[in-house]
């Protein structure tokens, strides 16, 4: 059995005064069925890991290709792992967007992530202009190829969909296109790395996951939890939805 995983990406907020949410988050909810995992700015993995130690875990929201080296502004896995980090969130589509980031280059992320012993959430979406022309599969497919790394096991490696139309928008797709998303990445995932390892390795849904909507979203097939990003900055908000997984 897959364990569920609600997951958090702060993006670029918060500060030392934020941790109080996840005081919060960890006082209401001491011993979740779910595992849970927030992502902070790099300036808060360390002080978030000493604060969540054995309760939470804790991730990066970008690495470097390179294990080390010039390179003014990244930081390396080795970096994050040392801060206190397990997991390191790839290939999300603001920095596909923003930095112009290819399926190469998350792929080289992923596998310096391994080496440096985190978990690699590697994120795939299609926009809208690839919904609406009916090419969805085909992004997902060659992104999800193209991204993950060979010898990718549930212990390494998590995958998270999320539709770049409906992040942060509000919008979400129907439950039926998100099960039809999620099977084919089962189905894709077993093909590469055989059923028994793929049925291992835990999909996440993403894209204006809310209070509200979480409880329908979590029952889709092949939906292993959530990786959220806004509502993960409050902890009510939060814990409503880890409630509705650990529910699911």
């Amino acid at each position: 059995m897959r364990r569920k995983l609600a997951a958090g990406n702060w993006k670029m907020n918060g500060v030392t005064a934020s941790l109080a949410e996840v005081e919060a988050l960890i006082a209401a909810h001491p011993t979740p069925r779910s595992e849970v995992l927030l992502c902070p700015p790099a300036t808060l993995v360390g002080q978030m890991a000493a604060l969540a130690v054995g309760r939470i875990a804790v991730g990066g929201q970008d690495c470097h290709m390179k294990a080390a080296g010039a390179h003014t502004g990244d930081i390396a896995a080795a970096m994050l792992k040392d801060a206190g980090a397990s997991h390191v969130i790839l290939g999300h589509s603001e920095r596909r967007a923003d930095h112009a980031e290819t399926n190469a280059m998350v792929r080289a992320k992923a596998a310096t992530a391994r080496e440096a012993d985190l978990v690699a959430v590697i994120c795939v979406g299609e926009t809208e202009a690839e919904r609406d022309a009916g090419s969805t599969l085909e992004v997902i497919g060659r992104q999800l190829y193209d991204s993950t790394p060979d010898g990718a096991t549930g212990a390494n490696t998590v995958i998270a969909y999320e539709p770049v139309w409906a992040i942060g928008t509000g919008r979400t797709p129907t439950l039926e296109q998100i099960a039809e998303v999620h099977d084919f990445m089962r189905s894709e995932l077993s093909g590469r790395f055989g059923a028994a390892e793929a049925g291992k390795i835990r999909l996440l849904y993403g894209g204006s996951v809310k209070p509200s909507n979480a409880k329908e979203i979590f029952a889709t097939s092949n939906v292993d939890g959530a990786l959220v990003g806004g509502a993960s900055l409050k902890a009510a908000d939060f814990g409503a939805i880890l409630a509705a997984l650990d529910e699911a």
